[in-house]
């Protein structure tokens, strides 16, 4: 649409009534993962693009899949993005937290799954539903 923000509605205008990607019910889901995975912001009511957007190549007849329903969040993302909002931060700024946290408390011996519950706690910030995931991810990856 050319502009350099939009509002949510907007937003899910394009991607359903425009476009016709996807239903106004599956286009709202891209803004709410949008936001959650840092690539939107909202400021001030309207969405605004972590990146620019003028560096993102578009194939002509592009047309998204699915598969972008599919995409799984892991617990730490989760988390990260709970604590963000609860703070009223961004998502980076948790992160460095987090890290920080490891790095200069712990001199680099906490794994960041520990770190984001001394973070959760230190902000009040709910966190025991999330342990059983955040265990999980031990066993894998890891954040």
């Amino acid at each position: 649409m050319r502009k350099e923000s939009l509002r949510p509605t907007e937003f899910i205008y394009f991607f359903a009534i425009d476009r016709k990607w996807m239903d106004r019910d599956q286009a709202s889901l891209v803004v709410n993962l949008g936001k959650r995975q840092g690539l939107l912001r909202e400021v001030g009511g309207v969405l605004v693009p972590s990146f620019d957007p003028s560096a993102v190549t578009i194939p002509l007849g592009f047309r998204p899949t699915s598969d972008i329903f599919n995409v799984r969040e892991n617990a730490c993302d989760l988390m990260m993005a709970r604590i963000a909002e609860a703070r009223g931060t961004e998502v980076s700024a948790v992160a460095a937290e987090v890290n920080g946290l490891v790095r200069e408390s712990f001199d680099d011996h906490l794994r960041p799954e520990a770190a984001l519950v001394i973070v959760a706690r230190r902000h009040g910030v709910p966190f025991e539903d999330m342990l059983e995931s955040l265990r999980q991810t031990l066993s894998g990856d890891g954040c």
